[in-house]
């Protein structure tokens, strides 16, 4: 059995998670943003605690890292999923839009992570998970402003999973593709966006394994290279790529 504490609870994914987590007997800690749909995950998981959190508050984000950590005595697995999608235009128009699209998908997860990861380098132990998006591998007009936010976020990943290499602490950066769930509500679907629950079982399993970074759903390891490395003068030319 596994203490979790599952930051962002609240959204589709985690919240999927959360019940494979308690599925498997683990203790789970939920800190969410809407304490109505906490407190529904938390029966549904028989969560030990949860705490209401905005985690764009970024001066309560130490305090409420320690609060969750206390309520499980430490951790073995810390997953932060909370996001904002945005709107790319406004963010375009708007430096509060643009903002707060950063704060919410880089500053505020970074503010998470210092006391977390402070405390597993101490312990020696632990795995964390972050849930980043394949968006951040390439900027694309359509989503740049979110994706500048999660390819700043992986960046940083990479320096603390380098940091807390000797301490055997894991950290995965979760890169997933779009997934249908309410922040998607009105986008056009098509045939590579994941459904919450198989993404919940893929991002377990990765953080389970200890692995650096995953695409999720898996195929998005074969897509990104491609999208990611292609010329811009090419790239440009592809409306599929590059339009909005």
């Amino acid at each position: 059995m596994s203490s979790v504490i599952i930051f962002g609870a609240t959204s589709a994914i985690a919240a999927e998670a959360a019940a494979l987590y308690a599925a498997r007997g683990d203790q789970l800690v939920l800190v969410g943003r809407n304490p109505d749909k906490l407190a529904a995950i938390a029966e549904r998981t028989g969560a030990i605690a949860t705490f209401v959190a905005d985690f764009d508050d970024l001066a309560r984000a130490e305090a409420v890292v320690g609060e969750a950590l206390a309520a499980l005595g430490g951790c073995d697995i810390a997953l932060i999923a909370h996001g904002l999608l945005g709107d790319q235009e406004e963010t375009e128009h708007s430096v509060a839009a643009a903002e707060h699209v950063i704060r919410t998908n880089f500053t505020s997860v970074v503010a998470l992570l210092v006391p977390l990861v402070n405390h597993v380098e101490q312990a020696r132990h632990g795995r964390i998970g972050v849930i980043t998006s394949v968006a951040g591998e390439r900027g694309r007009p359509r989503n740049y402003t979110y994706g500048a936010a999660k390819g700043a976020l992986g960046l940083y990943l990479q320096g603390v999973r380098s940091r807390l290499y000797p301490t055997g602490v894991s950290v995965t950066t979760l890169k997933l593709g779009p997934v249908d769930t309410p922040m998607t509500a009105t986008h056009k679907k098509g045939p590579l966006f994941a459904s919450p629950d198989t993404v919940a079982k893929q991002l377990i399993a990765a953080i389970d394994a200890g692995k650096a970074e995953a695409f999720v759903p898996w195929f998005w390891s074969a897509i990104m290279p491609v999208v990611r490395n292609a010329p811009e003068a090419l790239f440009q030319r592809l409306k599929f790529l590059s339009g909005r």
